[in-house]
C-alpha cells in the first residue's frame, strides 16, 4: 500500500501536481514511517510550491533515516538555499559530496550555494540595475503568481531558482535574459508587454531549435523588416553599427549551424541517417553552445544501433551543457538518450543497472513521464532477468523435499524456509505453494495461508490440493460457509476425495450447530463479531429488502412462508444463520 502511495505521488509530481504529490507521499509515510525516499520525495513537492520550511523538515527527516544517502543532502541543500540559509546550504552540499564526490547535482547546488553567499556578503545596491525595485520583496511572487502565463512557470524549478537567484542580486538579471520565461516575467512585474517566441522540443525525435535560437530567427527577421519608431524615443543607432567584425562572423555562424541543423532534422525525418550525421557534426563545428546538436546526432546514432557513439556524444552534451548553464531539460534529455542506449547494450550484457542509474539522474534533473516510464520498464526487465537467471526445477524440488523433512519433524518455520526457496527457483510449480500454505496453517498465520492455496489454485485449478489447504485455513478462521463452497469446489475435479468430503461433513456439522443455537455465549459472540466484518454480511444487513424480510420472520408468518419460497432470500438467511446473527426456531 505504500508502494501504491508512493507510486501515485510521483506520478502527481511527475505532472506538476505537486499539492496531490504530498498528499500521497504523506499516506504513504503514514504506511511506512521509517522509508527515507519518501520524506525525500515529500520535500522535493515541497520545494517545488516554494514552502521551503516544511521542505527543509523533511530534509531533514531523510538524513536522520539515511545519513549515508547523498540526496539526502541535496534536499537538504535545497530547502536551505530557498530559506536564504546560504551557510547552511553549502554545508549540506559538502557533506553531500563526500559521500558522492561524482554527484552533479550536488555539485551544481554546491556552486549556487557559494555563489549566493558571496553575494549576500557584498554590499547590495539595487541603483546599479535600473529593474532592482521589481524584483524585490515577497510583492515579486505575488505578481508573477497572478498572470496566467508565469504562474505556470513557478511549477518549473529551474525557472524558480533563477528568479530567487535574481531576487537576491537584481545584478544577475543580465545573466539570464536570454531565457525567454525570464523575459516574459520581466514584463509582468513592469506592467509592459514584452512578446515571447513559443518554446516546445521533442522527445524521442532531434530537438527543435532552441528558444534562444528561434529568438535569433525572429530577430534576424524583423531586421530585415523597417523598424516602427516609438513618437517619445530617439531612433535608435542601426545594429551592424554596433557589431564588431568577430561578432558579425559569431552571429554568421550561429545561422549558418541553425541551417545545418534544420537539414539535419529532414534528413532523420527520412531515415537518411549518414547525411543527418553530417549535418549535426557541420552545425557543432560552427557553434559549440547549443547542445542540441549533440544530442540530435546522438538520437541518430541510437536509431543506427551505434550505441556507444550516441553514450559518447551524450556524455559530450551533459558535460558542454554544465560548462554552459544550459537548461535542465536539455541535460535531463541527454541523460535519458544515454539511458535508452543502454538498455539496448544491456539486452546483450545483461546488466540493467547502468541504465537505470542514468535515468535516474536524468530525473534529478527534471522530472519527466517518459523519462520516470523508461526507468519503470528497465527496473522491471532487471527484476525478470534475475528471475530468469535464478530459475532451476531441479533445485526447486530438492529444496521442496528438504521443506518436506522438516515438515514430518513439525519444523515449521524451517520448512517454509526451504518451500520459498523453492517458489523462488521454480515459481510456477503449484506443489510448494500448497506445502507452504499448510505450513503456515500449522503456524497460525492464516492470512498467509490463504494467499499460498489461492495462488496455487491460480497455477492449476485442477489440482486438489489446494482446494484442501484453501478450505481448511477458511474452516480455522471460521468462515464455514466459504470454507463448504471450496470444499465442493473441488470435488468438481475429483468426487470421491475424501479429505474434500470430511472436509464438507465437519463444515456442515458447524453450520447446523449455528442453526439449532448449540453455540455457547461465547462462541457466539465471537462468531458474530467475525461475521460483522465480512463484506457480504454487512451487504445482507444493510439491504433493505432482507431487513423487511427479517421483520416479517419476526412479526408476520404469512410473508415469510412466501420468503421461504425465494431460493436467493434463504440464501442470505442461511448464512446469517451461520454467522450467528439470525437464530430459526
Amino acid at each position: 500500500m505504500a508502494d501504491e502511495a508512493k507510486a501515485k505521488g510521483n506520478a502527481a509530481f511527475s505532472s506538476g501536481d505537486y499539492p496531490a504529490a504530498i498528499h500521497h507521499f504523506s499516506d504513504a509515510i503514514a504506511l511506512a514511517p521509517t522509508n527515507h525516499v519518501l520524506y525525500s520525495n515529500r520535500s522535493a513537492a515541497y520545494a517545488s510550491l516554494q514552502n521551503y520550511t516544511d521542505a527543509l523538515a523533511d530534509a531533514k527527516k531523510t538524513v536522520e533515516l539515511k545519513p549515508d544517502w547523498s540526496k539526502g543532502y541535496s534536499r537538504l541543500g535545497a530547502a536551505h538555499l530557498g530559506l536564504s540559509q546560504y551557510g547552511d546550504a553549502v554545508s549540506a552540499y559538502e557533506k553531500g559530496l563526500k559521500i558522492d564526490p561524482n554527484n552533479e547535482p550536488l555539485k551544481s547546488g554546491l556552486a549556487d550555494a557559494q555563489k549566493a553567499l558571496a553575494a549576500a556578503s557584498r554590499p547590495r545596491s539595487s541603483a546599479a540595475n535600473p529593474f532592482g525595485d521589481a524584483f524585490s520583496g515577497p510583492e515579486m511572487w505575488a505578481r508573477l503568481t497572478a498572470d496566467p502565463t508565469t504562474r505556470a512557470y513557478l511549477q518549473q524549478p529551474d525557472f524558480v531558482k533563477m528568479m530567487q537567484d535574481i531576487q537576491r542580486d537584481p545584478n544577475n538579471l543580465n545573466l539570464h535574459l536570454k531565457d525567454q520565461r525570464i523575459m516574459q516575467a520581466l514584463g509582468v512585474l513592469l506592467n509592459v508587454k514584452i512578446q515571447t517566441p513559443p518554446t516546445g522540443a521533442d522527445t524521442d525525435m532531434p530537438d527543435s531549435p532552441s528558444p534562444s535560437a528561434a529568438a535569433s530567427e525572429r530577430k534576424r527577421a524583423a531586421e530585415a523588416e523597417p523598424a516602427k519608431q516609438p513618437e517619445s524615443e530617439p531612433e535608435p543607432e542601426p545594429e551592424s553599427m554596433e557589431l564588431t567584425g568577430e561578432e558579425k562572423g559569431a552571429k554568421q555562424r550561429k545561422a549558418e549551424a541553425l541551417k545545418e541543423k534544420d537539414a539535419g532534422n529532414a534528413a532523420y525525418k527520412k531515415k537518411d541517417f549518414d547525411t543527418a550525421i553530417q549535418h549535426y557534426t557541420k552545425a557543432l563545428e560552427l557553434d559549440d553552445e547549443d547542445i542540441s546538436y549533440l544530442t540530435n546526432r546522438a538520437a541518430v546514432y541510437l536509431e543506427m544501433g551505434k550505441y556507444e557513439e550516441c553514450i559518447k556524444d551524450c556524455d559530450k552534451a551533459v558535460e558542454r551543457g554544465r560548462e554552459l548553464r544550459s537548461d535542465f531539460k536539455m541535460i535531463a534529455r541527454a541523460l535519458t538518450r544515454k539511458g535508452n542506449a543502454l538498455v539496448k547494450l544491456a539486452k546483450c550484457s545483461k546488466d540493467y543497472e547502468p541504465a537505470i542509474e542514468t535515468y535516474q539522474k536524468a530525473l534529478t534533473e527534471h522530472r519527466n513521464p517518459d523519462t520516470l516510464k523508461k526507468l519503470n520498464e528497465a527496473e522491471k526487465a532487471k527484476k525478470e532477468l534475475e528471475q530468469q537467471e535464478y530459475f532451476d526445477p531441479k533445485l526447486a524440488d530438492e529444496e521442496r523435499e528438504k521443506g518436506n523433512e522438516f515438515f514430518k519433524q513439525q519444523k515449521y518455520p524451517e520448512a517454509v524456509k526451504h518451500y520459498t526457496e523453492s517458489i523462488r527457483r521454480n515459481p510456477k510449480d503449484p506443489r510448494a505453494y500448497s506445502n507452504r500454505a499448510a505450513c503456515y496453517t500449522k503456524l497460525g498465520a492464516m492470512p498467509e495461508g490463504l494467499k499460498d492455496a489461492e495462488k496455487c489454485i491460480e497455477l492449476d485449478p485442477t489440482f486438489v490440493k489446494g482446494y484442501t489447504r484453501k478450505g481448511a485455513v477458511q474452516y480455522f478462521m471460521k468462515e464455514y460457509e466459504k470454507s463448504l463452497e471450496t470444499y465442493r469446489e473441488g470435488l468438481k475435479y475429483d468426487s470421491n476425495n475424501q479429505e474434500l468430503l470430511e472436509g464438507i461433513r465437519t463444515c456442515i456439522q458447524q453450520i447446523n450447530k449455528a442453526s439449532r443455537g448449540d453455540l455457547s455465549p461465547e462462541e457466539l459472540k465471537e462468531r458474530q463479531a467475525k461475521a460483522m466484518q465480512d463484506p457480504e454480511i454487512q451487504n445482507i444487513l444493510q439491504d433493505p429488502v432482507m431487513r423487511q424480510v427479517l421483520i416479517d420472520f419476526q412479526e408476520n408468518p404469512k410473508a415469510a412462508q412466501e420468503h421461504t419460497k425465494n431460493p436467493m432470500v434463504m440464501n442470505k438467511i442461511q448464512k446469517l444463520v451461520s454467522a450467528g446473527i439470525v437464530q430459526m426456531k
